[in-house]
């Protein structure tokens, strides 16, 4: 398969910068999410594409425009001032390549799905539960003390 910017529809919704929107063409958040396109390498599988945005980025959520869970889970992390990549996708052409992908990786194909600091943390609920008990924060401060 290959992959062509062309096919980048939330080029245009995008602020600047890089990171996981651009090598999956998701739409960027309105936190400092940015992008650039590595799309434009046929050899990059869906997974390999996701774990190196995971790998790239302390917060990722793959989310659908429509799924009122998916925004709960991008409020929460707005209300607590951190900044996230956000792929949406149902905005992508190749979108369910993207959700199979994730269903390997974690077992489920619902969204959102995110990952904190390299690991899979769950859908929104989970997140919610996380915040919750205390943990979230101190998982994402994790993640931005060990990439400094």
């Amino acid at each position: 398969m290959v992959w062509s910017s062309a096919s980048l529809v939330w080029t245009r919704l995008a602020r600047s910068g890089s990171g996981l929107a651009g090598r999956l063409g998701g739409a960027a958040s309105r936190m400092g999410s940015s992008m650039s396109s590595s799309l434009d390498k046929p050899a990059a599988t869906p997974v390999s594409q996701i774990q190196e945005t995971i790998s790239d980025n302390c917060v990722v959520i793959f989310s659908k425009t429509s799924c009122s869970y998916c925004t709960m889970a991008k409020k929460l992390f707005q209300d607590m001032n951190v900044n996230y990549k956000v792929v949406e996708l149902d905005m992508l052409e190749y979108g369910n390549q993207f959700q199979d992908a994730l269903y390997k990786m974690t077992g489920e194909r619902t969204v959102p799905r995110i990952f904190v600091n390299g690991t899979f943390i769950g859908g929104a609920t989970d997140t919610h539960k996380l915040h919750q008990e205390g943990k979230l924060l101190p998982l994402v401060h994790q993640c931005y003390l060990r990439k400094k």
